[in-house]
């Protein structure tokens, strides 16, 4: 039988109005119910419970104070190397289990306790306020700073001292953690920044031919690199000796040095400056002959060689430190010291 065959009382028959099957219109949802009606805690009608409440939470606070100083005397007292078995992780680290645990317990005791608080002894009672615009008419911003005087009294934050007391001081000690990781981020330097390889005595070193160096070697307008005798590129330290002994060697007309004191630390015209730039430590190595200056190729700061390797131009904090040389009696070219400032970038208990 086609459907154009089938009967009438064969249709489903539409739902009778008025009934649960026809759609409510939006005007006829269940309205809102509105805040449930406000139940105080124990602690809001026991003063008992309350104290024990601020003991909880003064207790926590405290414990966050003595697991910083813990993780503090671990960093102290653990040796790094030193190993233990922990069931059931097995064998790690005495010292990074001890910080973890340690910080891990500080900063889980302040947030315990912050919560602990505001759920117990802090005001609980749900206040509605109408979206208003954002520019507040000065009744509500009156209102507001009313709310939050009441609110600042209801936390009970002046009354309950301590409460106030420990968290402050939980809060105080914990930033102590980050202070001391900063240690372990290397050995500090003490006065190696301030000194090089560079002595008395010590015969400057052609870097390219490794053979000491005679005037006779170096012609005006030529720019040469040195190093200490005695430094090998073998050896273990090199990069790091060669970083801060690392020399240029310029020949100068003595009559167009401008600097005095430049002239005197030279021989013959022949001045000996640090090659690591006063900026960042890029090691310098391009030289303009006719005007004397030399550039860094990393971010353009010029020196002016004949003026005491001074800055002209770029981001250079100063000028470049020079070495003081002479002729030994063999007739090569030496230092007569260290330099007298400490090479490379400026930091900040630079003399």
């Amino acid at each position: 039988m086609s459907s154009q065959d089938t009967p009438e009382e064969n249709l489903p028959a539409e739902p009778p109005h008025g009934t649960d099957a026809e759609i409510a219109p939006s005007d006829a949802l269940v309205p809102d119910p509105g805040l449930p009606p406000h139940l105080p805690r124990r602690q809001d009608i026991d003063e008992r419970a309350a104290k024990r409440s601020e003991r909880a939470v003064a207790g926590l606070f405290t414990l966050s104070m003595l697991a910083t100083i813990g993780f503090i005397a671990g960093f102290v007292a653990i040796d790094v190397d030193k190993i233990i078995y922990v069931w059931p992780i097995g064998h790690i680290s005495a010292l990074n289990f001890t910080l973890g645990c340690t910080l891990g317990i500080a900063l889980f005791a302040i947030g315990a306790g912050a919560v602990h608080w505001a759920r117990t002894l802090m005001s609980d009672e749900e206040v509605v306020d109408e979206r208003h615009p954002i520019e507040a008419p000065p009744e509500v911003r009156q209102r507001v700073i009313q709310d939050f005087r009441k609110g600042a009294g209801e936390s009970q934050f002046g009354r309950r001292k301590l409460i106030r007391n420990t968290m402050f001081g939980a809060l105080a000690l914990v930033p102590l953690s980050g202070v001391v990781l900063l240690r372990d981020l290397g050995p500090l330097p003490g006065d190696k920044l301030r000194h090089t390889l560079w002595a008395k005595g010590k015969l400057l070193i052609n870097q390219n031919t490794n053979e000491p160096m005679k005037p006779s070697d170096i012609t005006v307008g030529s720019l040469t690199f040195a190093k200490p005798d005695g430094l090998e590129e073998t050896a273990e330290d090199f990069q790091e000796q060669i970083a801060k002994a690392a020399l240029m060697i310029v020949r100068l007309e003595p009559e167009d040095i401008k600097d005095k004191r430049e002239l005197e630390w030279g021989h013959e015209g022949i001045v000996a400056f640090s090659k690591i730039c006063t900026h960042v430590g890029c090691p310098i190595s391009l030289y303009e002959q006719q005007t004397h200056h030399v550039l860094c190729p990393c971010h353009q700061s010029t020196f002016d060689l004949a003026d005491g390797a001074r800055v002209i131009f770029g981001p250079a904090g100063h000028a470049l430190p020079q070495l003081r040389i002479s002729v030994n009696s063999d007739g090569y070219l030496e230092a007569l010291g260290d330099f007298t400032e400490p090479v490379g970038p400026s930091f900040w208990e630079r003399g």
